[in-house]
């Protein structure tokens, strides 16, 4: 039996937008963490209980109230690690003054998760806020970057679409099965990918029994989409992305065209991926011409897995499926936690 964790104190900034929220519920239960502050503008100086009754008797949090986000009152929290999931280009600000507290963080946000500033203004039409700080953040996925993320004083966790096209795609690219120039990518995400928002698309009535693709051509994800598969693939990589929302709460699918490159079999393709996620624990490969679902994935940390090859085209199609609030943002961020902590990796994320 392992020995039982010493809880990390921890700060949740944004805690009453959807990713916030699970992040929350995920937190509430986990055996190493201990949440000791709580940050929303709106409900400062309501407690947890009252602004989600869906929390109540869950412990001694249910009574932590919400408090403006003051680096500050953050620090005198006695947290030693802060979940930012605050939007894009409000996080740098709250990273920066916590880092400077000596405080860990892990930003759900954009704001980190790009190396170069340049271009993060062009995808994000503004300056890069806090440029000194890029050089140290760590892409927080998990399955590709656990040692640098263990040793990471600021993680910048994947944005959802990101995750559920570079796990297909990384280790295919980094054996050179498949070619480069050659992908393109069709997603469907549920409506919560868009947040916690008053805005008229994204009211029931112009949801419900309606599909619609969205950010065509140049989807902000698509910059660190690009940024890791260049790394992967020794090269620079551009590929085609349409995202689309569905009528559903929550769950991504993501659809993968690409090339083979010449000699590569149907077999290599499961092999290698295979090999590339024998020892992680929240990739489940469903196999040759097997499709996965939304469903299976919903609120969980899994992501599946499922490829094939079209022989009258020569391409290969590789599908995936995972929660975009759980794999895609509260859950991911959770397992990088672990991480860091030198916690057991799934610690606090099973779920089924």
């Amino acid at each position: 039996m392992a020995p039982p964790m010493t809880p990390a104190k921890v700060a949740v900034l944004g805690a009453s937008g959807y990713s916030g929220i699970e992040l929350l519920r995920i937190l509430l239960r986990h055996p190493g963490a201990e949440l000791v502050c709580l940050t929303s503008r709106q409900n400062a100086g309501r407690s947890l209980a009252d602004v989600f009754p869906r929390f109540s008797n869950t412990g001694p949090a249910s009574s932590l109230p919400f408090i403006n986000p003051d680096p500050d009152a953050i620090a005198a929290s006695g947290a030693d690690t802060a979940f930012l999931a605050l939007p894009h280009g409000v996080a740098h600000e709250f990273a920066a003054a916590l880092l400077a507290r000596g405080l860990r963080v892990i930003d759900l946000s954009a704001d980190f998760r790009l190396d170069d500033p340049a271009v993060y203004e062009e995808f994000y039409d503004h300056p890069h806020p806090a440029p000194q700080l890029l050089s140290e953040a760590v892409y927080g996925l998990p399955e590709i970057n656990a040692d640098a993320i263990r040793n990471s004083r600021l993680i910048a966790a994947p944005g959802c679409y990101p995750t559920s096209m570079l796990l297909p795609l990384l280790p295919l690219l980094r054996a050179n099965l498949i070619q480069p120039q050659s992908i393109c990518v069709f997603s469907m995400s549920g409506v919560s990918g868009a947040g916690r928002k008053e805005a008229l698309p994204l009211l029931f009535c112009e949801c419900n029994e309606s599909v619609r693709a969205y950010s065509v051509p140049k989807h902000r994800h698509l910059s660190e989409v690009e940024q890791e598969l260049s790394k992967a693939a020794g090269q620079s990589v551009r590929i085609t992305f349409t995202p689309h929302l569905i009528p559903v709460t929550a769950g991504i699918c993501t659809t993968i065209y690409c090339a083979p490159a010449p000699g590569t079999s149907i077999e290599s393709i499961g092999t290698t991926l295979a090999a590339a996620y024998a020892h992680a624990p929240f990739v489940r490969l469903r196999g040759q011409n097997r499709c996965p679902d939304t469903k299976d994935v919903v609120r969980s940390n899994f992501i599946d897995i499922g490829w094939a090859l079209d022989e009258r085209t020569g391409r290969l199609i590789l599908m995936s499926a995972e929660d975009n609030l759980w794999k895609g943002a509260a859950s991911q961020a959770v397992q990088c936690f672990n991480l860091l902590k030198q916690f057991p990796e799934e610690a606090g994320l099973h779920s089924i």
